[in-house]
């Protein structure tokens, strides 16, 4: 599926819960649909800076595309970094170098966020783009 499908899909599934505490428990559980992240994964280095909860985040190149694995100690963080995995991972990494999330702002998230919860998910979405660039790079080099 392509990024723009991608992102119509869940602004669509957000805009059939009525209201923020319905779409925060719907957050919670893309989060417990998470593929559980390997102990060996959950590694200082793949934790992303600027969370304030832990979020461990991995990337690997198949067939041209970035897919993307990640884990969280917290709750709602995890169903952000499992939204996120579900919008970037798949692509190419042009993709998502170049791909805002704008369903943040079309579904009202950004409003109903945290400062440190915001400032986490620009952290994730910042890792994931250094991850494409960087598979990227790699692959002008090879």
């Amino acid at each position: 599926m392509d990024i723009q499908a991608t992102e119509e899909r869940i602004i669509k599934e957000f805009e059939l819960l009525q209201d923020w505490p319905e779409r925060y428990k719907y957050i919670i559980k893309l989060g417990d649909k998470l593929a559980p992240l390997s102990e060996e994964d959950r590694v200082e280095e793949n934790l992303v800076k600027g969370c304030q909860s832990q979020v461990w985040l991995t990337a690997e190149m198949q067939d041209g595309k970035v897919v993307f694995t990640a884990d969280s100690d917290a709750a709602i963080t995890k169903g952000l970094v499992s939204l996120m995995v579900r919008f970037y991972s798949g692509q190419e990494p042009d993709v998502i170098i170049n791909k805002k999330p704008e369903f943040i702002d079309k579904i009202g998230m950004a409003q109903h966020l945290s400062p440190t919860r915001a400032n986490g998910l620009a952290s994730m979405v910042k890792q994931m783009k250094i991850y494409a660039m960087a598979f990227k790079a790699q692959k002008t080099l090879s």
